[in-house]
């Protein structure tokens, strides 16, 4: 399933991890998207999280195959000694900038595997994205710093959770939009293109967000919109 002759190389995060890329990550990426194609109708919102658009669990065998290779080239990259839990999905961005949910409009951390929330002192969260579109132009990923105090940037996901539409975009200074470049409380740090059957694996509590540059480009079809499966790993951390 996996490529053993992938190409690997690591992308620096100032103030993190790198961020590992591999392209040609699937010996036969076309069976993954007829699998995601053949599911069109599985695809749905996830209750359980904010991404923008439906997706669809991934069967345990598989997120045990790729735990096995997060485990092989990655984990010990992020600090970590032990797999303690993964899980995989495919996923799709469909969202309408103006239908966004506000905690749609910023980056965010990673902080559950599955219904299991991360124990930030001793465990950790690897998170993957294989992309699975041929049109790069539906974007890639990117990280941020945050430019305020942690009681502001904690005060703006309150916000973000409790307030309206409308009292958000006052806050941003913005209409609704996906969230893709610097502004008053984030630096983009780093971005990663999207290119067919690229994976990247990266450490889930750096703050990110998918670099959605051209949203007019997304549709919910499976073979030709922004069709993404994403792992999530936890990890026990090395000791200190």
């Amino acid at each position: 399933m996996f490529n053993p002759h992938a190409t690997f190389r690591q992308v620096p995060i100032p103030g993190h991890a790198p961020c590992l890329v591999v392209d040609n990550f699937l010996l036969e990426p076309e069976k993954m998207l007829a699998f995601a194609t053949a599911r069109r109708a599985q695809f749905a919102p996830e209750g359980g999280n904010y991404f923008p658009g439906p997706e669809v669990a991934m069967p345990d065998g598989f997120s045990a195959l790729l735990g096995d290779f997060f485990t092989l080239h990655v984990r010990a990259l992020l600090g970590g000694r032990r797999t303690l839990a993964v899980t995989s999905r495919l996923s799709m961005v469909t969202k309408p900038p103006a239908l966004l949910a506000p905690l749609q409009r910023i980056c965010h951390r990673d902080t559950m595997v599955g219904r299991r929330r991360v124990e930030p002192d001793s465990e950790g969260i690897g998170a993957s994205v294989l992309y699975l579109f041929a049109d790069s132009a539906l974007g890639g990923t990117s990280f941020y710093a945050a430019r305020k105090p942690q009681h502001e940037i904690d005060a703006l996901l309150s916000q973000a959770l409790t307030l309206p539409g409308e009292a958000f975009d006052a806050i941003l200074k913005a209409p609704p939009a996906y969230f893709n470049a610097s502004n008053d409380y984030f630096e983009q740090i780093c971005t990663i293109p999207a290119a067919y059957n690229r994976a990247i694996f990266y450490d889930g509590a750096i703050l990110h967000s998918g670099q959605i540059d051209a949203p007019e480009r997304l549709n919910h079809d499976p073979a030709s919109g922004r069709l993404t499966l994403n792992g999530f790993f936890l990890f026990r951390k090395n000791a200190i």
